[in-house]
């Protein structure tokens, strides 16, 4: 059975309009040649759903609007889960994400406090779905490392649900 191009379950379609994207850092480089110089830019996008899902994505090219673009395709192939709790959408638990030189602490907080981030993390944070947050970039700062160090964050964290059933232990005893 063939599906038409407008079915309302076509996977293009339901991308598009499920996911935000937001754009992190853009670069330009330059190559020195005989004439002259020549520009190419990288950029760094994330995209999620609001709802838990986020990924991040790298794209380079000649142009602006076609490294965002690349970065976008990217990022959809990378997309992973966010566990998130309660109302208030925090994290179930403090948690630090390292990756090269840079560290990024995370700790949840209560409702009405909102997202306290740096720019890199929090375009993550915010197109992932998480409201309430506390978070510390610690030593460097480069946003390609910081962003990755956010993300290893992201993945170490765990409902307690989910660390008592594999202890075989209840919630109450885990916390």
């Amino acid at each position: 059975m063939a599906f038409e191009k407008n079915n309302k379950f076509d996977r293009g379609q339901r991308e598009e309009s499920d996911f935000e994207d937001k754009v992190i850092h853009i670069n330009r480089c330059a190559k020195v040649v005989k004439g002259g110089r020549r520009f190419s830019f990288s950029a760094i996008v994330v995209v999620g759903d609001k709802k838990g899902q986020v990924g991040v994505g790298l794209g380079k090219a000649g142009e602006v609007p076609e490294a965002i673009k690349k970065a976008g395709k990217q990022a959809k192939k990378n997309l992973m889960r966010v566990p998130i709790e309660g109302d208030g959408k925090s994290i179930p638990h403090e948690v630090i994400g390292h990756f090269g030189a840079s560290q990024v602490l995370m700790k949840p907080a209560p409702e009405g406090t909102g997202i306290i981030a740096s720019s890199s993390v929090r375009a993550i944070l915010e197109v992932a779905g998480i409201q309430n947050i506390l978070t510390k970039s610690l030593r460097r700062d480069n946003p390609h490392n910081v962003v990755r160090a956010t993300f290893e964050a992201l993945k170490e964290l765990r409902y307690f649900k989910d660390i008592a059933d594999a202890r075989g232990k209840s919630v109450a005893e885990i916390i």
